[in-house]
């Protein structure tokens, strides 16, 4: 989802670590087994070498989720910032799969689903990463901050 907030809100909050944001952000967790694969997979698919991926255990990725309402005690959903606008959940994926392009740009399907149904599908998996993906001890190499 997207979250309501002014864009580029986080630039004004004290609590936020300046940081280079002039490309796509996303904060994910970093001793998630799925939020790995998932960064690889910008990492790998990102030609133009935009992406900025920050793990939400960091001291920038904690303030970044604290501003916009996420517990960085209980990642359930992860942030994607675009052109400072804020997305969650689902919709995140769907923007970074819009942004990466070419065939990733077919994530677009899921629309078709009402957003109850893709907040609840997305909410399940959040809640069960762990188990059905395991935990990292450490941040994969390849992952840019």
């Amino acid at each position: 989802m997207e979250i309501k907030q002014r864009q580029f809100s986080y630039r004004d909050d004290a609590s936020i670590p300046p940081f280079p944001d002039q490309g796509p952000v996303s904060v994910m967790d970093a001793s998630c087994g799925l939020c790995a694969k998932g960064a690889a997979w910008i990492v790998r698919n990102d030609r133009n070498q935009e992406f900025r991926i920050i793990p939400l255990q960091s001291k920038l990725g904690e303030a970044l989720a604290s501003h916009y309402g996420l517990d960085p005690a209980n990642p359930s959903s992860w942030l994607y910032l675009e052109n400072g606008t804020a997305y969650t959940s689902l919709d995140a994926l769907l923007h970074v799969g819009e942004r990466l392009g070419g065939i990733w740009k077919a994530l677009r399907i899921l629309m078709i689903l009402p957003k109850p149904l893709r907040d609840r599908m997305y909410g399940v998996v959040a809640r069960n990463r762990y188990k059905f993906f395991g935990r990292l001890i450490c941040v994969p190499r390849k992952i840019r901050n």
